[in-house]
């Protein structure tokens, strides 16, 4: 009888080296050891796959929900030069054009017929129609992490890169971008007319920040800018056309990697995630659910008190579970490749859709959150529900490093050490109510990035 030891493991694990929302976050793409996927947002569906044996992706980026995608090769064995970009029609099965660089592939952002490539220190950009053609170059300052945004609604024209200076953002105006073409005559009254050209010029530079910056977000009107810094506490929104500062709300006092900002398509709202693992959800308009402020906010105007207390926080968050990446049911555990990708358990990204609404009382639809975890996790996410629109004010404790907490209502001052010790229960049980009331509901969990009968 063999009496040797036997390890019983899960499957092999997911390993997402990168996934993307398109603009209208209809579709996400994902790279994955095994090729690239395309999947619909919601419902989770899987639309098509390509198996590639010769190497490994870092990026996929989706043109719309057309055949088009932009590929870079990446990983410890790269399926193309990491200077090239590939252009890749999926309904062909093949590479259609290929643009090359004298260095690595940073960062890539796309609208129709546009694609613009950021390097280490410049953005080239570029015309896709019949024949690609290079239609300008800007100087950025250090941009290691590829920072480029670009406007996508129909007449938009924005683009947006790093400065020359460490901190500020360079508004770059394109010509405008064209309607999708409709797949039936279009009724009359659905023609949208160009927008009036301003009437004041638009500014060109914006000093975001005083520390270099990691994350440049636009809806795709291009009407906002949302920019976060290195130091990962506070996210700011400005105002594209006239450069003025219309929101800073913090996401936390403790310094964080923010991974990304997402805008609602309506504006009114948006989330921020970072390598905390929480999703914060923040209002941008004066209806609806207000942000968490700290209780001495009031006293702002009346007292010299430092900027944090009138900072604003998110109204809702969501905090997404760690997930072990491989589960082994006895003590011998399988050695990982030496030259195998490690992969990166923290990382993710959020977007914004239309999903069914969590009241049965609403038949009609809202926006939810869907966020999808670089270890293969999928999330649909909905948000919290007040009465009369508002959350309850939260007092934020001055010197705290996490998100702040939900105050309680004063009492009178109790004489014995009883009603002290259930004045404290009741407390912690208001406040562990107040945080649930405040975290996105979850509505549905499942996995994506595999297509081997696992997923």
């Amino acid at each position: 009888m063999n009496l040797a030891r036997h390890s019983i493991s899960a499957t092999a694990p997911v390993h997402i080296f990168d996934a993307r929302f398109d603009s209208d976050c209809q579709i996400f793409t994902t790279a994955t050891p095994a090729g690239l996927a395309v999947y619909r947002t919601w419902p989770l569906t899987l639309i098509r796959k390509r198996e590639f044996t010769g190497g490994t992706l870092s990026t996929v980026v989706p043109l719309h929900t057309s055949s088009l995608l932009f590929l870079v090769g990446g990983g410890r064995s790269p399926l193309y030069p990491p200077n090239k970009v590939i252009i890749w029609n999926d309904h062909l099965g093949c590479e259609v054009a290929e643009l090359e660089f004298r260095e690595r592939v940073r960062g890539l952002a796309c609208r129709r017929e546009w694609l613009s490539v950021a390097l280490r220190r410049r953005v080239v950009v570029f015309e896709i129609g019949e024949r690609v053609t290079r239609f300008g170059e800007w100087d950025t300052c250090d941009n290691p992490k590829g920072l480029v945004a670009i406007a996508t609604a129909e007449h938009s024209t924005l683009l947006v890169i790093p400065g020359r200076q460490m901190g500020h953002v360079q508004l770059v105006h394109l010509p405008p971008c064209r309607a999708p073409r409709p797949k039936a005559p279009p009724a009359p009254s659905t023609n949208q007319k160009a927008p009036p050209p301003p009437t004041t010029h638009p500014v060109s530079i914006i000093a975001a920040h005083t520390t270099s910056l990691t994350t440049l977000t636009l809806p795709p009107s291009g009407r906002l800018l949302a920019t976060t810094s290195s130091r990962g506490t506070l996210v700011r929104i400005w105002d594209s056309h006239s450069g003025k500062l219309i929101r800073e709300l913090r996401r936390g006092t403790d310094k964080a990697d923010i991974f990304g900002v997402a805008f609602r398509p309506d504006e009114q709202e948006m989330c921020v995630w970072s390598d905390k693992g929480t999703v914060h959800v923040f209002n941008l308009v004066a209806s609806g659910a207000s942000n968490r402020q700290s209780s001495f906010s009031p006293l702002t105007t009346f007292l010299p008190l430092p900027k944090y207390f009138e900072s604003e926080w998110s109204y809702a968050q969501y905090r997404i579970p760690a997930q072990s990446a491989h589960i082994s049911l006895s003590s011998t555990h399988n050695k990982r490749s030496p030259t195998a990708d490690i992969p990166d358990e923290e990382r993710c990204v959020v977007g914004w859709i239309e999903g069914p609404s969590s009241d049965p009382n609403q038949p009609m639809n809202e926006y939810q959150l869907v966020a999808l975890t670089y270890t293969g996790g999928w999330y649909r996410l909905s948000l919290p529900s007040f009465s009369n629109s508002t959350v309850p004010s939260n007092a934020i404790p001055p010197l705290s490093t996490s998100p702040p907490g939900h105050s309680s209502t004063v009492r009178p001052r109790a004489s014995s050490g009883a009603s002290l010790a259930g004045r404290s229960e009741k407390g912690k049980e208001k406040e562990r109510e107040g945080k649930e009331k405040r975290d996105c509901i979850l509505q549905e969990f499942r996995r994506y990035g595999r297509w081997d009968g696992w997923g």
